[in-house]
């Protein structure tokens, strides 16, 4: 199947799109696609591989699935175009990052900076029905996303896996600790942030460890 994708993880996920549930998916999401709204617009689908190479990824931040609102979701998980309202959770983000080094030079949503800087902002489901959360769960993205995740910790060595939420945590099963480093925490949506989000330091800590391991930190 002719996947348009960034070329390094087309070639490192050519196996995935041969499989069965693959087909199964595309047909499902090329059916909504046609009956109805559907978030983000299907040329940013693959947007956060585009932005980051599987040669250039360093960082995994990995949320649950996209906005699911008129105008928000870019294909980067967390993130929104610019000119669009923070939505609650990237307003905590951004919280973080002024508590935990000091500045946050953002005056906008959209976080492709960080994605050109080798950080994958990858959804666990990547496409969602208008107003409907949740509601292309369990129809085979978690497969694929689980598939990138072992392929990252497989294929390479000192990733960052930053997994906020329960969603996002299931993924640690795919990663082996002692060859990257797995940062977790509660969701920074408001519902969970005060309940360890805040002060998790991940930010500083991503950057530390790519630091020690001679990698170029990340400028959030």
């Amino acid at each position: 199947m002719d996947v348009r994708i960034e070329e390094g993880w087309k070639q490192q996920l050519s196996g995935e799109f041969s499989k069965d549930y693959f087909k199964s998916l595309t047909d499902f999401v090329r059916n909504e696609y046609r009956s109805g709204v559907v978030y983000p617009k299907a040329a940013n689908i693959f947007r956060a591989f585009d932005l980051s190479s599987f040669d250039r990824t360093k960082v995994v931040i990995l949320g649950q699935d996209p906005y699911h609102e008129p105008g928000q979701a870019n294909g980067l998980c967390f993130s929104v175009p610019d000119g669009v309202a923070f939505p609650p959770s990237l307003r905590n983000i951004y919280k973080e990052i002024t508590n935990d080094i000091g500045y946050c030079k953002y005056s906008n949503g959209d976080l492709s900076p960080w994605a050109e800087q080798g950080v994958l902002l990858l959804n666990a489901t990547l496409t969602v029905k208008a107003h409907a959360a949740g509601s292309h769960q369990g129809k085979g993205w978690e497969e694929f996303t689980s598939s990138v995740v072992r392929l990252l910790a497989e294929k390479k060595d000192n990733i960052v896996f930053i997994l906020w939420g329960s969603y996002a945590q299931k993924k640690c099963e795919f990663i082996d600790s002692d060859r990257h480093l797995v940062l977790q925490s509660v969701h920074p949506s408001p519902l969970s942030a005060h309940r360890g989000f805040f002060g998790n330091h991940h930010f500083s800590r991503t950057n530390s460890y790519l630091e020690q391991h001679g990698i170029t930190p990340i400028v959030w």
